[in-house]
């Protein structure tokens, strides 16, 4: 049998936790994982494009566990009342290859990616950063302003999206939370949202060389948080912001990020750092209060690696374990077709292999 969880049981692992809770333990387990960089079988994902948009894969392996996702990215889905984004995953132990955890990864896709920027901001923003502007406030937006605000001590969220719907959606979501110390103002533009912000965090969804940024919106000691832009051809920076003489850029995985990333819009030599490299002090996340910083944020397996072993830790902690019967237990592992049959090992031991023939009702011609 194999663990699974899926809605209800991420539902019930989160009522019981809290997003909030859940986000920072989830990135203390990405930064225990970073740190081992060098342990990890690391390879961009495998990605099927279409018009529509992409099918991924994202696998990993330390040597001692292994872990996939299967994720899609649909921009237009909404406009049919789907996700855009959703995916599942598998926990698998590499001695003997038999999966561990069968696991819903679409909501637990949003909170690491939440986890990962704020673990990132940690590293890279100004220390005093209270004001963060959010552009695009679809379905990833609460789970960064959860993770920001309690992970980075943001106070105040600037919202701006093209669909206005979707930024009142994000202030009542927000304003449900009941925190006081926490200010919404919605902006009419994203100029107007990023204008004082100390972080500004970008999540649209349209499949395209996007500009959402332009570099006269950039203040010195900004840091960026580019999400939204994870597929070639998906950007959201002009490439001038990219380019500053006083800009940081930090990636995941530099040949994943290189394709997919906003660095994608620059030659293959232009310089940038991994974010592991920062974690273990190779490279700084930032030199000084004035320099500005961008995170391009793709999305890479070691995250959902460490999402997966979190999901797994946690429901075996709880005592709720679901399992499923995805693999096969057999007496006689050299008998696999008596699943069919219906016969089980010790029975075929008991019966001889005539008996197996005659209840079966199998006829054999041999020569």
């Amino acid at each position: 049998m194999v663990e699974y969880i899926g809605i209800q049981g991420i539902q019930r692992i989160l009522g019981q936790l809290g997003p909030a809770p859940f986000m920072e333990g989830l990135a203390a387990e990405i930064e225990t994982d970073y740190r081992r960089w060098g342990e990890f079988d690391k390879s961009p994902r495998h990605a099927i494009y279409s018009p529509e948009g992409v099918i991924e894969l994202m696998p990993t392996s330390d040597g001692h566990l292994y872990s996939f996702k299967y994720v899609n990215g649909h921009p237009k889905n909404t406009a049919r009342g789907l996700l855009t984004v959703t995916a599942f995953g598998v926990l698998a132990d590499v001695q003997t290859g038999y999966p561990l955890l069968l696991s819903e990864l679409t909501v637990t896709t949003a909170l690491r990616t939440a986890a990962m920027s704020a673990l990132a901001a940690r590293w890279m923003a100004r220390t005093d950063s209270r004001v963060m502007a959010l552009i695009g406030n679809g379905a990833q937006s609460e789970f960064q302003a959860i993770a920001f605000h309690h992970m980075l001590g943001v106070r105040e969220f600037r919202l701006y999206d093209v669909d206005g719907r979707a930024t009142e959606k994000l202030a009542r979501n927000l304003h449900a939370l009941g925190e006081k110390n926490l200010q919404v103002k919605l902006c009419g533009s994203v100029a107007d949202a990023v204008e004082g912000a100390d972080i500004v965090t970008t999540l649209t969804a349209d499949k395209r060389n996007a500009v959402i940024l332009t570099p006269e919106m950039i203040s010195p000691g900004m840091h960026l948080n580019a999400v939204g832009g994870d597929c070639p051809g998906k950007t959201e920076l002009h490439v001038d912001i990219l380019r500053r003489a006083d800009a940081r850029v930090v990636v995941e995985y530099q040949p994943q990020s290189r394709v997919e990333g906003e660095i994608q819009q620059l030659p293959i030599d232009f310089p940038v750092t991994e974010f592991a490299d920062v974690l273990r002090g190779a490279a700084p996340g930032r030199l000084s209060p004035a320099e500005v910083t961008i995170f391009d944020s793709v999305g890479f397996a070691l995250a959902d690696y460490s999402a997966l072993r979190y999901l797994y830790t946690l429901q075996r902690q709880q005592n709720r374990s679901q399992s499923i019967d995805l693999i096969p237990h057999l007496d006689d592992a050299k008998n696999l077709f008596g699943l069919l049959t219906g016969t089980c090992a010790s029975e075929a031991a008991a019966q001889g292999f005539d008996g197996i023939l005659k209840n079966s009702s199998i006829e054999l011609a041999l020569t």
